[in-house]
């Protein structure tokens, strides 16, 4: 059975920029000949911002997309580039005007959907806790020609329009730390009806039962604001207090979860063959990505609270 990837729900709301473009006859062409293939998953397509010394401040990267001909030739490097071993193409978003020429640093920055050509796209993976049936890769950019049309939307506006997937990413990520945090609990809850100490399972002890009946309570309770956050993006509606929330509270009751599992199974929850340390693994990474946990709680300041900006 195949699934639709974040590449594919992430890009798929990218790649309508293209129609932002004056070329629009040729955007429904690349869309029609992309999307389908990246939703049957014949086509991977990579995401690609974070770079060494620009992670949340997107504003600052510096990979240069220079205008030359009928195009732009790419130099620059990313990092955390997931999955982009396996990728054919990336969304990249590249400075085509520098920084000190633009009157806000969000502007000068553009989107391209790029071929990952080996010969000036070079890929080198980057050894990690965990997360590993995904590989990351630092990829660095040599010289590389992207052709007008592989522009997403206006030129300079690329700032703005990754915008439009940052909330169905960090959605998506917050129901990937449920189901983490669901499958922790169900091994946990397994192994404390086994598990007979001093005569009894341990799961009859308070001390073993009740933080798994608070995590479970908490995973529910994060699930409804993430169900919440789907049916507003899927409406049509703005998101971004519910998608930041999501996000948040989804990873914080999963990575518990997991905790919680490694705790009730004692020594053997350090051991491989249980599981529960790999939930543990995985689980920690999404209180890091796609956006921090501080960084959602900046947002939520500022935008839902009203409060002074922080940075």
């Amino acid at each position: 059975m195949r699934t639709v990837g974040a590449e594919a729900v992430i890009g798929g709301k990218l790649l309508q920029r293209w129609f932002d473009a004056p070329s629009w006859l040729l955007a429904l062409a690349l869309l029609l000949e992309i999307l389908p293939r990246a939703v049957d998953g014949s086509l991977h397509v990579c995401f690609g911002v974070t770079e060494p010394d620009a992670g949340t401040d997107t504003t600052r990267i510096s990979t240069f997309a220079r205008r030359k001909g009928d195009g732009y030739v790419v130099n620059g490097r990313k990092v955390w580039i997931t999955k982009a071993g396996d990728s054919q193409k990336m969304i990249l978003i590249a400075r085509t005007t520098p920084r000190a020429e633009v009157a806000k640093p969000t502007e000068g920055l553009s989107l391209f959907l790029i071929d990952i050509d080996p010969a000036q796209v070079h890929l080198q993976a980057i050894p990690k806790m965990g997360r590993n049936a995904v590989q990351s890769y630092e990829v660095v950019f040599d010289d590389l020609f992207v052709p007008e049309s592989a522009r997403i939307g206006e030129e300079g506006n690329g700032f703005k329009y990754l915008l439009d997937g940052l909330n169905p990413e960090r959605i998506l990520l917050a129901h990937e730390a449920l189901g983490i945090g669901r499958a922790a609990i169900r091994r946990a809850v397994g192994y404390a009806k086994e598990r007979i100490v001093f005569d009894r399972p341990i799961g009859q002890n308070q001390g073993v039962a009740f933080p798994l009946a608070e995590a479970v309570m908490r995973l529910d309770a994060a699930e409804l604001v993430a169900r919440n956050a789907a049916w507003r993006y899927d409406q049509g509606l703005p998101c971004g207090r519910e998608a930041n929330t999501a996000k948040y509270l989804c990873a914080d009751a999963g990575f518990k979860a997991a905790d919680q599992a490694v705790q009730t199974h004692g020594g053997m929850g350090y051991a491989n063959e249980y599981h529960v340390e790999r939930y543990f693994r995985e689980s920690r990474v999404l209180r890091l990505a796609p956006v921090s946990q501080e960084m959602v709680l900046n947002y939520v300041s500022q935008h839902v609270l009203g409060l002074p900006k922080s940075y």
